[in-house]
């Protein structure tokens, strides 16, 4: 990330050029850039749709399947409560098949 302007404090994670916040539809813009330049090596990857949650979700579980508690992902995704990431706990295969006898 470029630093801001002289005098700018950044406003958001994602800055701009001039310190100001990267929108929503900005960050996916560039997020598909990428995507396009590493399905060059990847090509695997030209048939997937992924877009900015796909990068939270992924962090998410690779959180979880290090054994990260729920309660420390959800406040790292801003989470409003714990519940909200218990999908991912049922989203994860391997946590399931450890459960099992």
């Amino acid at each position: 990330m470029r630093p801001p302007r002289p005098g700018r404090r950044p406003t958001g994670r994602f800055c701009t050029r001039t310190g100001r916040r990267l929108s929503r539809d900005a960050v996916a813009q560039r997020l598909s850039i990428h995507v396009q330049a590493a399905a060059r090596a990847c090509p695997s990857l030209l048939g997937k749709s992924i877009h900015p949650h796909v990068l939270r979700h992924c962090c998410a579980m690779s959180l979880l399947q290090a054994g990260v508690d729920t309660t420390v992902i959800a406040l790292w995704l801003g989470h409003a409560g714990v519940r909200s990431t218990d999908a991912y706990v049922h989203a994860d295969m391997t946590i399931k098949e450890q459960a099992l006898p």
